[in-house]
């Protein structure tokens, strides 16, 4: 076995990302392509522009000149600057991007801790907050935004695992469906608690059982909800938004659909539904039309007891309507930058790496995979238009919003077509199962490790400062 075959075996067996990336770092050299990392010139990005920033930010930086890295960075701080996020930049070498892009970020976040540290007159602590969070928010930050597909939304759990043992997990989530139930399992535990939680290995995800055939009509619905609810229950403690917001500084939003045709979908999280319950969230969230019955929300009230939130209202999988809701997400949270885990089976055949191949074959492949989506999309949005069929209304209207939507985000993660399978969907998971998902989420995430990384590591240094400035001089909390 040559050289070469030898590490390509070591990237496709790696059990961690430490060895994916020992791997992926040899096989690069082998192919020439530390060279291109080294080489800052690319016609993908202004390498010149950025060549310029470095130098005049170090330059400041060693002669703590605060006054002009705090204009400069108001002036000319961007998360794309010169297209430096370019997908095009990712897409050469396994281990990474140009060096010079590395060397930017690192700058600009040396810079930040340098103001955020700086203890002189001519920077007082209020003057520093109000850059730091005027800067935040200009700049903005990134979320992970969890898909459904049932049984398989579990491989999200392999991408929040490695997300956080690589110390880039956002701090804001987003889940739909199945999703919304791994993002409830996150956002009410702290970092040690999901530590803990991994390393016990000892989860429960039996959520299916089938009624039997003369309880189908009664229950109105195809598998037992009870069962779900229980799962949900075992995973979720009993928190509202607001509390697991204040126990873990994690922002949690679900999305949920309504299952009457005159009310629109919803984003729930602690501003807009602070005392709602994520347990029935989830529910709701989670409630597939015609395989589960609507979903009533439930809330806090003022003593802590559990009431009818909108008591009118029931909803249903919140995929419906929103499985990607990246606009409500940004209006509420300052977000424009989006990690999306994706595995509902009808999307991920039709997604493609940002870098697609060109030529005859592929755009063959192309117009046999995508366009009869794209003809499915137009078919609705016309019968919608010209036909309103009694008791159809409803379901035309789902249909269309299912094929309508956006399913992808500025970074995808989805998993390998032989994890995907109708047979997969509706069936509980055993704990060989589990890990045999939560392995290829991480598998899955690795490639965009180093991407992840560049493009949050700014917003992150920012949560840092702000978050260190707050426990220093006890300022209410963001």
């Amino acid at each position: 076995m040559n050289m070469y075959k030898k590490y390509e075996m070591a990237l496709a067996e790696a059990k961690t990302y430490e060895e994916w990336y020992a791997a992926a770092l040899i096989l690069d050299h082998l192919d020439g392509l530390d060279k291109w990392r080294e080489d800052n010139e690319s016609g993908d990005y202004d390498y010149k522009l950025l060549a310029s920033r470095v130098r005049l930010l170090r330059r400041m930086r060693r002669k703590k000149d605060l006054d002009r890295l705090i204009f400069r960075l108001r002036e000319e701080l961007h998360g794309n600057l010169g297209n430096m996020a370019n997908p095009v930049l990712y897409q050469q070498a396994r281990a990474g991007t140009k060096k010079l892009i590395n060397s930017y970020i690192d700058e600009v976040c040396a810079t930040l801790t340098l103001l955020c540290n700086s203890d002189v007159k001519a920077l007082p602590p209020m003057r520093k907050r109000i850059f730091l969070k005027r800067a935040a928010r200009s700049f903005g930050r990134s979320a992970l935004l969890l898909s459904g597909g049932a049984s398989l939304g579990l491989f999200h759990m392999g991408v929040i695992k490695e997300l956080e043992e690589q110390g880039i997990l956002p701090r804001i989530i987003t889940g739909a469906s199945a999703g919304s139930i791994v993002a409830g399992i996150l956002a009410t535990h702290t970092d040690e608690e999901m530590g803990a939680l991994f390393e016990r290995n000892d989860w429960s995800f039996d959520w299916v059982r089938l009624f039997r055939p003369n309880d189908l009509m009664k229950e109105r619905s195809v598998l037992d909800q009870k069962v779900l609810k229980q799962c949900i229950h075992q995973n979720i403690p009993n928190m509202t938004f607001l509390e697991a917001y204040k126990h873990t500084d994690r922002i949690l939003n679900i999305s949920v659909s309504p299952a009457d045709s005159h009310q629109f979908p919803r984003l729930l999280n602690y501003l807009t539904a602070p005392n709602v319950l994520i347990r029935r969230a989830a529910l709701a969230s989670a409630a597939i039309p015609g395989i589960f019955p609507p979903v009533q929300l439930r809330a806090k009230n003022y003593t802590g007891k559990s009431v009818a939130y909108m008591p009118q209202n029931r909803w249903i999988d919140g995929s419906v309507h929103e499985d990607i809701p990246k606009e409500k997400v940004n209006r509420l949270h300052n977000i424009n930058h989006y990690i999306v885990s994706q595995t509902n089976p009808h999307v991920v055949p039709f997604l493609n790496e940002e870098m697609e191949e060109t030529g005859l074959l592929p755009f063959i492949q192309d117009v046999i995979i995508k366009a009869p989506m794209v003809q499915i999309e137009h078919l609705l949005e016309l019968v919608k238009q010209h036909f309103d069929f009694p008791g159809l209304g409803s379901v035309i209207k789902k249909a269309h919003a299912v094929a309508s939507q956006t399913y992808s985000g500025d970074i995808t993660i989805y998993p390998e077509r032989n994890l995907m399978g109708l047979v997969k969907l509706f069936h509980n998971v055993g704990p060989e199962q589990l890990d045999s998902m939560m392995l290829e989420g991480r598998r899955a995430t690795w490639p965009k490790i180093e991407r992840i990384r560049n493009t949050t590591q700014i917003s992150r240094t920012f949560d840092n400062c702000l978050r260190q400035m707050s426990e220093e001089y006890r300022y209410v909390k963001r």
